[in-house]
């Protein structure tokens, strides 16, 4: 979109990015209202592993990454509908970015609010698929859109190794 697109265009791109941000940080949400019934309780009583972040790591590392999340989907959305050519691999990228999306929201449902650590592993997982195959997907539509994903394709990686070690140590519970 050049410095010379119309006032309407704008807008209505500026309207796609608010969605985006909308979807991303409503899952946020949703997330961080099941993980606020456990973190304080029963999440302090589990056995971690040393290399567990600290607390105040979670909170920042999570707000940019859903801030990434909602950028890469509106910067998919965008070049799809502007590259008719990329249309349908945009349309088939999107529904991986809403499938890891919901993902991510269950893990925090299953791990903190239902306080099922290996069911929380095997959203976890899947929802490490899901980026995977978002990435993979995406990269055929915008390269800038799939790269702003692997800081989480990683630390969605790392959370997911963080709870198989949770749940081995865990074990007895």
């Amino acid at each position: 979109m050049g410095a010379l697109a119309p006032r309407s265009s704008r807008a209505a791109e500026l309207g796609w990015l608010l969605a985006f941000f909308g979807a991303s940080f409503a899952a946020a949400a949703l997330g961080a209202t099941a993980t606020a019934r456990s973190v304080d309780t029963w999440y302090r009583t589990l056995r971690k592993p040393r290399w567990t972040p600290p607390r105040q790591v979670f909170g920042p590392v999570w707000t940019l990454l859903y801030t990434l999340i909602a950028v890469s989907g509106w910067l998919i959305r965008r070049q799809a509908h502007e590259r008719p050519a990329r249309a349908a691999a945009g349309q088939l990228a999107l529904g991986a970015w809403l499938v890891q999306l919901v993902l991510n929201a269950g893990w925090s449902i299953m791990f903190f609010g239902r306080r099922q650590i290996i069911g929380g592993l095997a959203v976890s997982a899947a929802l490490w698929m899901a980026i995977s195959v978002y990435l993979a997907l995406s990269a055929r539509v915008s390269r800038w859109g799939a790269a702003l994903l692997l800081p989480y394709w990683a630390w969605v990686g790392f959370a997911t190794a963080l709870n198989a070690r949770i749940w081995r140590l865990n074990r007895a519970r």
